[in-house]
């Protein structure tokens, strides 16, 4: 901390020089992998040592569809629960497996599928679009489930006599509502770690480094996306950075994204966006998978999700709905 300042010292993912040797546990994964028949699903926020062992690395959706592609036979999800069972809806003939089964999340949490179903119940007219952050209940109660990617073009078709509710959260509700237009009634849900990135921090960083473009995921607060250069997924912000002409960007999004960008744009540097009390921001749960977990669940296939068939139907049509409207 600089005493003159108060500025928080920035955390710098620089460039980087030649890929790091893989570990002792991290060749034994590798390894099981191989024999097991099964594919490793890395999510964005995920450590350093579980990416550099993942098969894919990207978005909750993105990998979930990339199982589908693969002939595996055990689908290793490195994420949050809903994530998982996400996997387990686009594959159900698939064995899906977590590293840690109480890998939660604050944005899913917020929305239990029974006050959901209350809430229709009560609105039937009500047209629910659904960030893909939430469970496999919840998606089962949804009309389209949307990405932070697609959402302006799913909003966009959603029919015009219909009440929107955009579940479960309200940050990025109220982002797509300003670029679209569309009013809609917003689930009063967030992400706890996006909503620690506040204006006043980011705009410090912004001063102390002017060259660099501010990029923020729309589950940040309002006043932290007005500040941006940039609002977009986290798959958009890799694209972003690739093309842009700057050499430094300051990235407001979980910590586990700067691997993910080094790693794919190694001759750039990057800046973790600041909270109020740290230099960078990581989520909770996201870091409850370890590069230990993740091998003693390849070695025991457990613990595995599951999603009754009733349920898993009923989350695959608004899912498949999204896929239709985004082609």
């Amino acid at each position: 901390m600089n005493a003159d300042t108060d500025i928080l010292e920035p955390m710098f993912f620089k460039p980087i020089g030649q890929k790091a040797k893989l570990s002792k546990i991290q060749k034994e994964i590798v390894r099981l992998k191989k024999e097991k028949n099964a594919v490793i699903l890395v999510h964005n926020y995920q450590i350093d040592e579980i990416q550099e062992v993942g098969d894919f690395v990207g978005d909750s959706l993105g990998l979930s569809y990339k199982a589908a592609e693969s002939d595996a036979d055990i689908i290793v999800f490195c994420g949050v629960h809903f994530m998982a069972e996400t996997a387990k809806i686009v594959n159900p003939a698939r064995k899906v497996i977590l590293p840690e089964l109480e890998a939660g999340c604050s944005l899913s949490d917020s929305c239990p599928a029974e006050k959901l179903k209350k809430y229709k119940d009560e609105n039937p007219n009500t047209y629910v679009v659904a960030y893909i952050n939430c469970s496999a209940g919840v998606k089962a109660l949804s009309d389209v489930i949307c990405t932070s990617g697609n959402a302006v073009k799913i909003i966009e078709q959603v029919p015009k006599d219909r009440e929107i509710l955009f579940v479960p959260d309200q940050n990025l509700g109220q982002w797509v509502s300003q670029q679209t237009g569309r009013s809609m009634k917003l689930w009063p849900g967030s992400c706890y770690a996006h909503v620690l990135f506040t204006q006043d921090k980011v705009q410090e960083y912004k001063l102390k480094f002017p060259d660099a473009p501010v990029v923020a995921h729309p589950e940040c607060v309002q006043s932290v996306r007005d500040i941006a250069d940039e609002v977009c997924s986290t798959e958009k912000m890799v694209s972003f950075c690739k093309s842009h002409s700057s050499d430094t960007f300051i990235i407001v999004t979980e910590t586990g994204m700067m691997h993910r960008l080094q790693r794919e744009i190694p001759e750039k540097t990057f800046i973790a966006g600041p909270t109020d009390n740290c230099a960078c921001n990581d989520c909770r749960y996201m870091k409850m998978n370890t590069i230990d977990k993740l091998l003693e669940c390849l070695k025991s296939e457990s613990p595995e999700i599951d999603v009754p068939e009733t349920i898993r139907e009923q989350a695959f049509a608004p899912i498949d709905r999204m896929l239709k409207w985004s082609l």
